[in-house]
């Protein structure tokens, strides 16, 4: 067992010397020994409650992870931090929550490794926001770092089919446009979720955890298996004892999180037909390493990375299938033979990405995964859009999608409320575009995802249809869905100075979208344009919008490391 230094470690600062008395006798009082204090102290953070499914497996686990770093020679002290489950949260105000679930997780772990001067963290992650959260904490605090993921879903199942959540909120479209009856939706309900862990399909909680594994952050084959396998305590177990090796070399996630390493991450994210919300949130990480990554250049990485993992919702698997078939470390595999990943990358286990692939052989005789030289497209699953409608950018998910292009009159909503009611009603033409604005960081505020409109319009079986928002798609969303759209509403964007019937030409695989209206008449609809009264003036959410920057940055309240004067980790 190695033996650490605490003279150069945060935790000397309450464990070290005669002036220190006073704080060693709290942890007397916890039980501790003599020798446990003097010991590296590790945060194992958790997002567990008792929300929603996704978390309710992550204190089991975290008994892992604290063995493995008392094993190792340090001591664990476990806390909790929020989550704001986006499956509950969704298709009312509670969604406005969700994004800013996601800085205060950040802060809350960042503040309580902070207070108590704790040397290096094992983060344990659930539900979507949970995830880029808590490596965002790992990146600012720059201690060294684990990431766990807790785990997905295992498949319910409704008249012999494998389901998901997804299935239950298109359910509820089919359910009115008549095409389920009561006695199903019912049926569907109970069965689609059957234990615990975060949504099976790769939408964000699933698409985040495999960027831990690309990033360098989480352990190979770590994000695959689900919840309710006792195959993730060993991987907590692991990842108790890895925090300590990373410990003993001072090996740091900004060291592992290079520009390089972001880019590995979004060919993952691209590569396996993954959330949009990931052009969120791998902004939001690097700017916590101090790394300039913005939503154009995870959509230029988008663009020229092959879709090889066929998932739901554009394909026919679910996460449990794809660790099946070969977990994330086969589809790198792919990705590196393919001439596309940077190999050379260092990860948590203190070797590089193509040290920890040389013994991976990919597999062909399963279905889930491609080769790169025979992909599902070309193209990634995930692209971004630039033109007059979104001069900052927005990002749309085409995994699956036959209909890349469309031209159609708007049908504007200042609310998803507003547009839910109506394609409830089924008060649209086919053709339209439906735009839900004021939705963004500042305008919603917290950007709201619009699972339950697109869910409800794909339920109802229409395809010849597109929605835009300056709001943000589910990663269970499916149809020609452009969400990100930047400059938002509340900022004077052009999605906040259309009309109804105004024209709108969306040409994903070009990848641009713009309004067909003249420079001339946008100048003077924002010389008329005023600014809609905040939603909120006080609380959490009022703060969020006063402090929050544009989705194209990844929606982030803090500078981040670029303009940082004293890192925590050399204090």
């Amino acid at each position: 067992m190695p033996k650490f230094d605490k003279s150069k470690l945060p935790s000397r600062h309450v464990t070290e010397g005669p002036e220190r008395a006073p704080h060693r006798s709290y942890y007397y009082a916890m039980g501790l020994t003599e020798e446990e204090i003097h010991r590296p102290f590790v945060g194992v953070a958790t997002c567990w409650n008792e929300a929603a499914p996704c978390n309710i497996a992550l204190m089991r686990q975290a008994q892992s992870a604290k063995r493995g770093v008392k094993d190792s020679g340090g001591t664990p002290r476990e806390f909790c931090t929020i989550t704001v489950t986006d499956g509950i949260a969704m298709g009312h105000e509670g969604m406005k929550s969700s994004l800013v679930s996601r800085e205060v997780i950040a802060d809350s772990v960042e503040l309580t490794m902070r207070g108590h001067c704790y040397d290096a963290l094992v983060g344990i992650a659930g539900c979507d926001k949970s995830l880029p959260g808590m490596m965002m904490a790992m990146l600012r605090l720059n201690v060294p770092s684990v990431f766990l993921y807790g785990g997905s879903i295992m498949p319910g199942k409704f008249k012999g089919k494998d389901v998901t959540v997804v299935d239950i909120f298109e359910g509820v479209g089919q359910h009115a446009a008549g095409k389920m009856s009561d006695e199903d939706l019912h049926d569907l309900e109970c069965h689609a979720c059957p234990g615990a862990g975060a949504c099976g399909g790769q939408f964000t909680a699933n698409t985040m955890a495999c960027v831990a594994e690309a990033i360098g952050l989480a352990l190979p084959y770590s994000s695959g298996p689900p919840a309710e396998i006792l195959a993730r305590d060993d991987f907590a177990l692991k990842a108790g004892e890895g925090v300590m090796r990373l410990l003993e070399k001072n090996l740091r996630p900004r060291a592992i999180c290079t520009r390089e390493a972001f880019e590995n991450a979004a060919m993952v994210v691209a590569a396996t037909g993954g959330s949009t919300n990931a052009a969120l949130h791998l902004p939001a990480m690097a700017n916590e390493a101090g790394i300039k990554f913005d939503l154009f250049d995870v959509a230029e990485i988008f663009k020229r990375t092959p879709y090889l993992a066929s998932l739901k919702p554009g394909g026919q698997y679910v996460a449990k299938d794809m660790w099946e078939a070969g977990g994330v470390p086969m589809l790198m595999r792919a990705l590196l033979d393919g001439g596309y990943l940077h190999g050379d990358c260092l990860t948590v286990t203190g070797k590089t990405v193509a040290e920890n692939l040389k013994d991976v052989k990919f597999n062909p005789n399963q279905n889930v995964m491609r080769d790169a030289k025979n992909p599902f497209s070309s193209t990634g699953g995930v692209i971004g859009l630039k033109g007059n409608l979104a001069p900052e950018g927005a990002i749309v998910k085409i995994a699956g999608l036959k209909h890349l292009k469309h031209r159609g009159p708007a049908r504007v909503f200042d609310c998803e409320e507003d547009a839910f009611a109506a394609v409830q009603a089924r008060n649209y033409k086919e053709g339209d575009v439906i735009v839900i604005r004021y939705e963004g960081p500042r305008g919603g505020p917290g950007m709201r995802e619009m699972l339950s409109t697109t869910a409800a319009l794909y339920g109802q079986g229409v395809e010849n249809i597109a929605l835009i928002t300056d709001g943000r798609f589910s990663g269970a969303t499916r149809g020609l869905c452009v969400g990100h759209v930047g400059p938002e509403a509340m900022a004077g964007g052009p999605i906040g100075l259309l009309r109804d019937g105004d024209v709108i030409v969306i040409d994903a695989a070009a990848g641009t979208m713009n309004v067909e209206l003249s420079d001339a008449e946008l100048a003077a609809r924002r010389a008329a344009w005023k600014q809609k009264s905040p939603s909120f003036r006080s609380g959490a959410l009022a703060r969020y919008a006063k402090n929050v920057g544009p989705a194209r940055n990844g929606a982030i309240t803090t500078p981040g490391a670029a303009d940082e004067v004293r890192c925590y980790a050399d204090i």
